[in-house]
C-alpha cells in the first residue's frame, strides 16, 4: 500500500486517528513532506505525506461489494467500505473470492431461508449479492463439474460467528446434496445435531467470547457421483488440553464440567458433587456463570442431544461419571512424605476426593494411590520404584486428568462419526474447517502461542492461494507477472517449527531436563534467536519474549510453557485405567505392547500439536480451498456498533490485509474497459470520437498521460499502486477546468441576457412614457377649453352670488339692528333688578355677620370661666382623693361610666342592624323601581317609535316651513339609553345567531357520521350474506364429500378377504339399455344383480351366461369405439367439446355411473394421459382442458354420492340445501325420477333434463382422477408459458449498458437505442402471452382457466423481478427502473387489449415490482417520510423490503441520493422490532405454483353446457349402439 504521490490542496484524503483508526479529511496545506488536513470532526491533523492515502469521493454511499472494485485498495478504502456496508446490514463482503462476514449480534432469518437458497443455487459468483451460500455454491458445483474435494476455511476470533458461519454452509451444503424423501435424520442434520456434544465438551468461555471453540473442526461432508451426500465425518485438531487444569480470570473451564455441578439432585449425589467453587479445576477462576445461560437446561439438552446423537444410556452414564472422576481427581492434593523426595495424600478430603475418584473409575484406590505418587524405572539389572515429590505428584495428577479428558473427547468424536456414517466409496468431500483465529491479549501463554503458530500455517496457506488466484487472473489477462514478489511468512514458520533450532524443539528439549525453570528457557531462547528480525527480547522482562506475526506482534509469558508442554504417557497410568472394572472406561485406554507400558516415555504438546497441523495441511492442501473471514464488529456483542481499531486488528489477524498487500504487490486497481472508458475517457475526447476499440482507447488514454508500468490484459485494464490516483487527479484538473468553462459561458449567458432584458425592458418604458406625454398633453389643451368655459359661468355665477349676498346682508343688518336696540333695552331693566337683589342680600350678610361674631365671641368668655372654675374644683378633687372613701366613689363612677358606654355600645349595634335592614329594603324598592322604569323605557321607546313614524308622515305631509323646534334634553338621554339598549340586544341576537349556526354545523357532522355508519352497516350485511352462504356451500360440499367417503368405505370393506370370491370372477356383468329390451325395472335390475353377485351359487346354468356374453362383448365393442372416436381431434360445436358432450352422454346412457365394477373409465383416462404425454404442444394441452373441465362439469352436476340421503340431519341443513338436493327439488312430483329413467332410452335436452344419479366407487373414482388431470394440464400449460418467458424475464431486468459514443455525444440517442432494445425483450413477452391467449381461446378453455393462467403467470413475473432487483445491486438503479417502467407499460396494455374476461386482476398482480419501480424513479427522496413512503408511495411493501431497496438504491443518471439517515434509522428499529416478536423477516417473494381453483369454482364459473343437440361424428354416427346420440325430431 504505497503512498500516493498526488495529493494536493484540496485532495480529500484519509489520515490515522488513535481512536477512529483512520479519519477522512481535506488537505489544506502541504509543507514539503508534512501534509496539514482539514478532518470532517472540526480538528486539523498534521502528518507525513507516505501515511496520508487518497479518498475516492465517488465511492457509492452503501459501499461496494467486491473490494477488488474500490478506485483505492488500501487500508481506510476497505475499513470504509466494510463500515457502509455493516450500517445497511450488508454483512458480507467480497474480496476477490475470499468472503468477509461480519457478526450482526442479532437475527437475520430472511438472509437465511429456503428461498434465498434457491435464489442462489447455480448462480455465478459475484452475480448476487456476497453471501456465505455463495461461496458454498462455488465450491460445490467445482466439485461436481471438476471432480476434485473442495474446503471452506472459516476463521475468526473468538465470537465472530465461524460456528454459525459453518452451520450455515452444512445447511446450504445439505440443500444442494440431500436425499429427497429419506426416511430418517439427514447426513447434515446429524452433523448439527452433533454441535451441542461437542460445544459441550470442546468449548469454554473466553475473555472475548462465552462459547469458544477452542478445538479446531474439519466436517467433511462426503458425496456420492450424482452430487448427493452420501455420509460425514468430523475430524478435530489440536484440543486445548491444558486447559482441563488450568485455567485464568475471566475465563472457565469446559462446559461439561458445569452442567454436571448443575444437574439434577439425585445425579449429583450419585456422583458426589457440589458447588463448581469447591473444585480446584474450576476455582481457579472467579467465573462460574454465564449470563443467560441456565447450566441445569443445559445439561439435560445435551443428554437429549447425546440420545439424538445415538450415545446409550450406559454410555452417557459412563460419560459423566469420568467427568466427575476428574473434577475429583483435581481435588486430590498431596504433602511432604516422611522419606526425602517422596509425598502422602495430604489430609482427609484429598483422600475422600481419591476414593470417589477411584470408585467412578472403577479401579482400586490403592492403585490410583500408587500411580499418582509413584513411578516404576525398569534397568537392565532390576526394576527400581521411586516416590514423587508432591510438586512431580501434582504434575502426574494433571497429567493423568487431562489424558482421560482428551481419550474421551476422542471418543465422542468417534462415536459420532459412527452415528453419522461414512461413505467409503466416495470421491469427493466438501470439508469445512472452523478453527479458532488470531489470539492476542494482554497475558499470552502456551494456549496462544499454539493457536498462533495455528494461524500462521493457515496464513501461509492463504498467502499461496491468493497469489495463485493473482496469477489466475494475470495469466487469463495475458498480461506480465514475472516481477511481482510473493509475500510470505515463512521465516515465522521456521522460528517456531524449525529443527533442531525452533521455539518447539527448544521447548521440548528444556521439559525433558528435570532442572530447567522458565528463566533458563527463556534465555535459551534469547541466546539463540538474538539475531532473527521475527524475535523480539522485551526490556523490563526476563521471561517474556516477543514473535512478530503476519498480524503483528504478539508478547508471551513463558512462565508456564514448561508445564503446559509437558504431557507423559505415564505407565502407570495406562497400566490403572486399563485394569478398571468399567468397560467404557477400559475403551478409552487399550491394552498397549509390552516395550511400551514398561516405563514413562515423554511426549510434548507441542511436538504432537505439530504432527497433527501438519495432517490437517496435508489434507487442506489436497483440497481446492474457499475462504471466509469472520470478523468481530465490537467487544460489547452488541449489534449496529462498529469499532475501527478492533475491525482492522482482526483484518490484519485474519489476513485480509495481508491479501490487499498481495494484491498491491501488482496491481491493485484493475477496471475492464467500459469501466475506465467511462472515467477516464473525458482525458482524451479524441479517443472516444474515433473509431477505436475499447482495448486501443484505454492504450491511447494511459499513453497520452504518460504513464508507465501498466499492463492491458483481455478485458480489463491492470494500473499500478498510485496510477489510479495519477489518473484521478488528471481528471479532476480536465473537469476542474470544463466545470471553469462552464460557469464562464453560463456567466457570459447570463450577463447578455440581462442586457438584453435591461433594454427591452427601456424600449418598453420610452415607448410607454412618450405615450403618456402625449395624453398628457391632450389632457391639458381640453382642460384649457373646459376653463375657458367654466370661468365665464363661474362668473357670471359670482357676480349673481355676490348682488343677492349684498341684497341679503342689508335685511340681516336692519333686522339685526332692529334686535340689538330690543335687547339692549331689555338687559338694562334686567340689571336693575339683579342690582336691587344683591344689595338685599348683601344687608342681610352683613347683619348675620355681626350676629355670629358677637355669639362667638360670648362662648369663648363663658369657656374660660367655665374652665377656670373646673380647675379650682379639681384641686379640691385632689385633695380629697388621698381619702379612700373618695377613691371608692371614683372607682363607682367609672363602674357606671363603663356600663353606660356598653348600653351605647349595644344600642349602636342594634341601629346598625336596623340601619341594614332599612338599606336591603331601600334596594329592593328601588329594584322595583328600576323594573317599573326599565317597562317605562320600553312603553316609551314604543311611543317614541310611534311619535317618529308619526312625525315623518307628518312632515312628508307638512309644507317645507324653517323653523325652531326646542330640543328637551329628557327626550335625549331616552332615546340615548333606548339606542344602548338596542345594541345590546343585537349583540344577544348575534350570540344566539352563531350558537344556531354551531348547532346546525354539530347536526350536519351527525348527520354524516350516521350516514358513514349506515353504509358500514349496509357493507357489513353484504359480509354477513356472503359468509352464510359460504358457510351454505361449505356444508353442502361436506356432505358431499362425506357421502362419497361412504361409498369409498363401503367398497373398502367389498374388497376384504371374505369376498376373494368376487375378484375370482372374470367380469362383473353390465346391464345394457338397448331399444329392443326397452326400459328395465329398478326390481328386475336389482334381482339380475344380486343373481349375479350371489355367493351361494358358485355356478349358474350355461343359459344364462350366453345372453350375458354376448351383451359384454356389444358393449365392449361400442367403448372400443368410443375410445377410438376421442382419441381424435373432434373440434367443437357451438363452442362447446364435443369429445366431453359425447362421453358423458355415453356414459349416462349405458349407466356406466351406477355399476360397481367398470373398466370404461380407465380406459377414458387412459387415453386422456397418452395424448397429454406430449407436455410442449400448448395446442393439445388447451385442447383437453377444455375437454376435461367440461366433462367435470356435467358430472359435478349430475352425480351424488349413494347414501347421501342417510346423512344425519346436523350434518345436512335440508335436502334441498345441498348442491343434489337444490338440482333434484324439481323432479321429485315426475313418476320417472325415483328409477332415473330416461324415456325412449335417451338423454332428455338441457341442463334442467338432466337427472341426478346415485354414483357407484368406479364413477366417483373417475371424477377424482379427471379432477387430477384437470389440475395437471392446467399446471403443464403454466409451467410451459413460464418456461418460456424466463429467460426473457433475466434480460428485462437490467438495464443495457450505454455506449461508448454517449459519453462524448449525450445519453438520449444511445438511451433510445437501449430502451428499443430493452423493449424488445418485453414485447417477445407480450408476443409470448398474446399466442398462448390464442390458442386458449381458440380452444375453447373457460375464461375462468384463462384467467388463473394469466394471473399466476403475472405473479411470477413480479416474483422474479422484484426478488432480481432485491439481490442484484446494480439492477436496484435510476435508470433501470425507468426501463423496467416501461416494460411494465407495455404489459399494462396487453392487459387492456385482452380485456377483463381473460387478464382478471393479472395487472394487480405486479403490484410488487410496480410499487418498487415507481419509488426507483421518484424524485426527491431525502424530501420523503417513512409514512409518505408506507403509506402513499409503497403501501404493499413489507419495511423489509423497503429497508433493503433504499439501502441498495444507486443513481447512475443524475446522481441523486436516497432516502434520509432519519428514515433508515427508523427502519432499522422497526425491523428491530419485528425480529424481536418473531415476525418473518424475509424480504424476498415466493413464487406460488399451487393450483389456485377447485371443482366448485369452476361449477360456479363456467356457463350451462346444452349437450342435446351434439352431432356424434361419422365415425359412430351409423352405428345402431350409437342411435341415442342422433338428434330426433320433436
Amino acid at each position: 500500500m504505497a503512498a500516493p504521490v498526488n495529493i494536493v490542496v484540496g485532495s480529500h484524503v484519509w489520515v490515522e486517528d488513535p481512536v477512529e483508526a483512520w479519519i477522512d479529511g481535506e488537505v489544506s496545506r502541504i509543507n514539503g513532506l508534512e501534509v496539514h488536513v482539514h478532518t470532517t470532526k472540526g480538528k486539523t491533523v498534521v502528518a507525513n505525506i507516505s501515511k496520508v492515502f487518497p479518498k475516492d469521493t465517488e465511492a457509492p454511499p452503501g459501499g461496494v461489494d467486491d473490494m477488488t472494485k474500490l478506485s483505492y485498495l488500501h487500508e481506510p478504502g476497505v475499513l470504509q467500505n466494510l463500515a457502509a456496508r455493516y450500517e445497511l446490514n450488508e454483512i458480507y463482503t467480497y474480496t476477490g473470492n475470499i468472503l468477509i462476514a461480519i457478526n450482526p449480534f442479532q437475527r437475520l432469518p430472511h438472509l437465511y431461508d429456503t428461498h434465498m437458497m434457491e435464489q442462489y443455487k447455480g448462480a455465478g459468483f459475484g452475480e448476487l449479492s456476497p453471501h456465505v451460500f455463495a461461496v458454498a455454491d462455488v465450491a460445490y458445483r467445482a466439485m461436481i463439474n471438476e471432480g476434485k474435494s473442495n474446503s471452506i476455511l472459516v476463521s475468526g476470533e473468538s465470537g465472530a460467528g465461524k460456528t454459525e458461519t459453518t452451520k450455515m454452509l452444512m445447511r446450504y451444503l445439505a440443500h444442494l446434496g440431500g436425499r429427497s424423501g429419506v426416511e430418517g435424520r439427514t447426513v447434515e442434520q446429524q452433523v448439527l445435531e452433533s454441535n451441542p456434544v461437542l460445544e459441550a465438551f470442546g468449548n469454554a468461555k473466553t475473555v472475548r467470547n462465552n462459547n469458544s471453540s477452542r478445538f479446531g473442526k474439519f466436517v467433511e461432508i462426503q458425496f456420492d457421483k450424482s452430487g448427493r451426500i452420501s455420509g460425514a465425518a468430523v475430524r478435530t485438531y489440536l484440543l486445548e488440553r491444558s486447559r482441563v487444569c488450568q485455567i485464568s480470570t475471566p475465563e472457565r473451564n469446559y462446559h461439561c464440567f458445569y452442567l454436571l455441578c448443575a444437574a439434577p439432585p439425585e445425579e449429583i449425589e450419585r456422583y458426589k458433587l457440589g458447588n463448581p467453587r469447591t473444585f480446584h479445576y474450576l476455582n481457579q477462576s472467579n467465573c462460574y456463570e454465564l449470563d443467560g445461560v441456565n447450566d441445569g437446561h443445559e445439561y439435560l439438552a445435551t443428554r437429549r442431544a447425546m440420545d439424538i446423537v445415538g450415545i446409550s444410556e450406559q454410555e452417557q452414564e459412563a460419560i459423566f461419571r469420568v467427568v466427575a472422576a476428574i473434577l475429583h481427581l483435581g481435588n486430590i492434593n498431596f504433602a511432604k512424605g516422611k522419606e526425602i523426595d517422596s509425598s502422602v495424600i495430604k489430609d482427609e478430603q484429598s483422600r475422600f476426593h481419591l476414593n470417589m475418584t477411584a470408585e467412578l473409575l472403577k479401579c482400586d484406590a490403592q492403585s490410583l494411590e500408587d500411580a499418582l505418587i509413584k513411578r516404576v524405572m525398569v534397568t537392565p539389572e532390576e526394576i527400581i520404584t521411586r516416590t514423587l515429590d508432591p510438586v512431580n505428584a501434582i504434575g502426574s495428577r494433571d497429567a493423568l486428568a487431562k489424558t482421560i479428558y482428551s481419550r474421551l473427547f476422542d471418543w465422542l468424536v468417534d462415536k459420532i462419526n459412527n452415528s453419522i456414517g461414512q461413505d467409503p466409496n466416495s470421491k469427493s468431500i466438501i470439508g469445512v474447517l472452523d478453527i479458532y483465529g488470531f489470539e492476542s491479549f494482554k497475558c499470552n501463554s502456551f494456549e496462544q502461542f499454539c493457536i498462533n503458530y495455528t494461524n500462521e500455517k493457515l496464513q501461509q496457506h492463504f498467502n499461496q492461494h491468493v497469489f495463485k488466484m493473482e496469477q489466475e487472473e494475470y495469466t487469463k489477462e495475458e498480461i506480465n507477472w514475472s516481477y511481482i514478489e510473493f509475500v510470505d511468512n515463512q521465516d515465522v514458520l521456521d522460528l517456531i517449527e524449525k529443527k533442531p533450532g525452533g521455539i518447539i524443539s527448544l521447548l521440548d528439549e528444556a521439559c525433558m531436563f528435570p532442572k530447567s525453570t522458565h528463566e533458563t528457557f527463556a534465555q535459551k531462547l534469547y541466546q539463540t534467536f538474538k539475531n532473527n528480525k521475527r524475535f523480539i527480547k522485551p526490556k523490563l522482562s526476563r521471561t517474556d519474549f516477543t514473535i512478530s506475526h503476519y498480524a503483528g506482534e504478539v508478547n508471551y509469558q513463558a512462565n508456564l510453557f514448561l508445564d503446559k508442554n509437558k504431557d507423559y504417557v505415564v505407565a502407570e497410568h495406562q497400566a490403572l485405567l486399563t485394569a478398571s472394572n468399567c468397560p467404557f472406561v477400559v475403551s478409552l485406554f487399550p491394552a498397549q505392547s509390552e516395550e511400551t507400558s514398561k516405563s514413562s516415555k515423554f511426549s510434548s504438546i507441542g511436538s504432537r500439536f505439530k504432527l497433527q497441523l501438519q495432517s490437517l495441511m496435508e489434507t487442506l492442501s489436497a483440497t481446492e480451498p474457499h475462504y471466509i473471514r469472520c470478523v468481530k464488529p465490537n467487544n460489547v456483542l452488541k449489534p449496529a456498533i462498529f469499532e475501527n481499531a478492533n475491525i482492522i486488528q482482526q483484518l490484519r489477524c485474519g489476513g485480509v490485509l495481508e491479501a490487499i498487500r498481495i494484491s498491491c504487490a501488482g496491481y491493485p486497481t484493475r477496471r475492464t474497459f467500459y469501466e475506465f472508458l467511462h472515467r477516464f475517457g473525458v482525458l482524451a475526447p479524441e479517443v472516444l470520437e474515433g473509431n477505436y476499440d475499447d482495448k486501443t482507447a484505454c492504450i491511447m488514454i494511459l499513453d497520452k498521460k504518460g504513464l508507465k508500468g501498466y499492463q492491458v490484459g483481455k478485458t480489463k485494464v491492470f494500473l499500478r499502486a498510485g496510477q489510479m490516483a495519477e489518473l484521478d487527479a488528471r481528471r479532476a484538473e480536465v473537469l476542474g477546468n470544463a466545470a471553469r468553462t462552464i460557469q464562464r459561458q453560463i456567466r457570459t449567458y447570463i450577463a447578455r441576457k440581462e442586457f438584453i432584458s435591461l433594454r427591452k425592458a427601456a424600449i418598453q418604458m420610452q415607448s410607454y412614457w412618450r405615450g403618456r406625454m402625449a395624453c398628457k398633453l391632450y389632457e391639458q389643451l381640453r382642460r384649457e377649453a373646459a376653463a375657458l368655459k367654466i370661468q365665464k359661468n363661474f362668473r357670471r355665477y359670482i357676480a349673481r352670488k355676490s348682488y343677492l349676498t349684498v341684497r341679503s346682508s342689508a335685511i340681516t343688518l336692519q333686522t339685526g339692528l332692529r334686535a340689538m336696540t330690543a335687547r339692549n333695552e331689555f338687559r338694562f331693566r334686567k340689571q336693575t333688578k339683579a342690582a336691587i337683589i344683591i344689595q338685599a342680600h348683601w344687608r342681610c350678610h352683613q347683619a348675620y355677620s355681626y350676629y355670629k361674631s358677637l355669639q362667638k365671641a360670648i362662648i369663648v368668655t363663658q369657656c374660660s370661666w367655665r374652665c377656670r372654675v373646673a380647675r379650682r374644683e379639681l384641686r379640691k378633687l385632689k385633695m380629697a382623693a388621698r381619702e379612700t372613701g373618695a377613691l371608692k366613689e371614683a372607682k363607682d363612677k367609672l363602674e357606671k361610666r363603663v356600663e353606660e358606654l356598653t348600653w351605647r355600645l349595644q344600642l349602636e349595634k342594634r341601629l346598625r342592624v336596623d340601619l341594614e335592614e332599612a338599606k336591603a329594603q331601600e334596594t329592593a324598592k328601588l329594584q322595583e323601581t328600576l323594573h317599573a322604569m326599565q317597562l317605562q323605557i320600553e312603553e316609551a321607546n314604543v311611543m317614541v317609535i310611534r311619535e317618529r313614524e308619526a312625525a315623518r308622515k307628518a312632515i312628508e305631509e307638512a309644507p317645507p316651513v324653517i323653523k325652531e323646534t326646542p330640543v328637551i334634553v329628557q327626550d335625549t338621554e331616552k332615546v340615548d339609553s333606548l339606542t344602548a339598549e338596542v345594541e345590546r340586544l343585537k349583540a344577544s341576537l348575534l350570540s344566539q345567531t352563531q350558537a344556531a349556526e354551531e348547532a346546525k354545523q354539530a347536526c350536519a357532522a351527525a348527520q354524516a357520521q350516521n350516514e358513514e355508519l349506515t353504509t358500514k352497516l349496509g357493507d357489513a350485511e353484504k359480509k354477513v350474506d356472503q359468509l352464510q352462504d359460504s358457510v351454505q356451500r361449505l356444508e353442502e360440499k361436506l356432505s358431499n364429500l362425506e357421502s362419497e367417503n361412504q361409498v369409498l368405505r363401503q367398497q373398502a370393506l367389498a374388497i376384504s378377504p371374505t369376498a376373494k370370491a368376487l375378484s375370482a370372477r372374470p367380469k362383473t356383468p353390465i346391464l345394457q339399455r338397448t331399444p329392443e329390451n326397452g326400459n328395465v325395472l329398478n326390481g328386475e335390475a336389482k334381482k339380475q344383480l344380486d343373481s349375479s353377485l350371489a355367493l351361494s351359487s358358485p355356478r349358474e346354468p350355461e343359459s344364462e351366461e350366453k345372453p350375458q356374453k354376448s351383451l359384454n362383448e356389444k358393449q365392449q365393442e361400442n367403448q372400443d369405439l368410443l375410445i377410438k372416436c376421442i382419441s381424435q381431434d373432434l373440434g367443437f360445436s357451438g363452442g362447446r367439446p364435443i369429445a366431453a358432450c359425447l362421453i358423458y352422454k355415453s356414459l349416462l346412457q349405458w349407466r356406466s355411473f351406477e355399476v360397481e365394477r367398470t373398466s370404461v373409465f380407465d380406459r377414458i383416462i387412459q387415453t386422456i394421459g397418452a395424448a397429454i404425454e406430449v407436455q410442449d404442444n400448448n395446442d393439445v394441452l388447451s385442447y383437453w382442458l377444455c375437454n376435461s373441465s367440461t366433462l367435470l362439469l356435467l358430472l359435478q352436476r349430475t352425480l351424488k354420492a349413494s347414501g347421501a340421503a342417510s346423512l344425519t340431519p346436523q350434518r345436512r341443513r335440508s335436502t334441498s340445501a345441498s348442491l343434489f338436493g337444490r338440482m333434484s327439488q324439481g323432479l321429485r312430483a315426475s313418476p320417472q325420477s325415483a328409477g332415473f329413467s330416461f324415456l325412449n332410452g335417451r338423454v332428455l335436452g338441457g341442463l334442467d333434463d338432466l337427472r341426478q344419479v346415485e354414483a357407484k366407487y368406479p364413477a366417483l373414482l373417475f371424477k377424482q382422477q379427471l379432477t387430477a388431470f384437470l389440475e395437471k394440464i392446467y399446471g403443464m400449460i403454466r409451467d410451459n408459458l413460464k418456461k418460456e418467458i424466463s429467460p426473457l424475464l433475466g434480460l428485462c431486468i437490467q438495464a443495457p449498458r450505454t455506449s461508448r459514443a454517449s459519453l462524448v455525444k449525450g445519453r438520449s440517442q444511445a438511451n433510445a437505442v437501449a430502451q428499443q432494445a430493452l423493449i424488445a425483450h418485453w414485447q417477445s413477452i407480450v408476443k409470448s402471452l398474446n399466442y398462448y391467449l390464442k390458442i386458449m381461446k381458440a380452444n375453447h378453455v373457460p375464461p375462468f382457466l384463462v384467467r388463473k393462467v394469466f394471473t399466476q403467470i403475472f405473479s411470477f413475473i413480479n416474483v422474479q423481478l422484484f426478488n432480481s432487483l432485491l439481490l442484484r445491486r446494480e439492477c436496484c438503479s435510476f435508470s433501470n427502473g425507468e426501463f423496467v417502467k416501461t416494460g411494465l407499460a407495455e404489459l399494462e396494455n396487453w392487459c387492456h387489449e385482452a380485456t377483463e374476461e381473460y387478464a382478471g386482476s393479472a395487472w394487480d398482480e405486479l403490484r410488487h415490482i410496480r410499487q418498487a419501480v415507481g419509488f426507483l424513479v421518484i424524485h426527491q427522496k431525502p424530501k420523503k417520510t417513512l409514512k409518505e413512503i408506507t403509506n402513499d408511495l409503497c403501501p404493499v411493501l413489507s419495511i423489509q423490503q423497503l429497508y433493503r431497496i433504499s439501502t441498495m438504491y444507486w443513481d447512475d443518471k443524475y446522481g441523486t441520493h436516497s432516502v434520509s439517515s432519519d428514515v433508515i434509522s427508523s427502519m432499522r428499529v422497526m425491523m428491530t422490532e419485528d425480529s424481536n416478536n418473531a415476525v418473518s423477516s424475509s424480504f424476498l417473494l415466493d413464487d406460488d405454483s399451487s393450483i389456485p381453483f377447485t371443482v366448485d369454482d369452476i361449477s360456479k364459473t363456467m356457463q350451462q353446457i346444452e349437450v342435446s343437440d351434439i352431432d356424434p361424428p361419422p365415425l359412430i354416427r351409423e352405428n345402431s349402439g350409437f342411435s341415442f346420440l342422433l338428434p330426433r325430431a320433436e
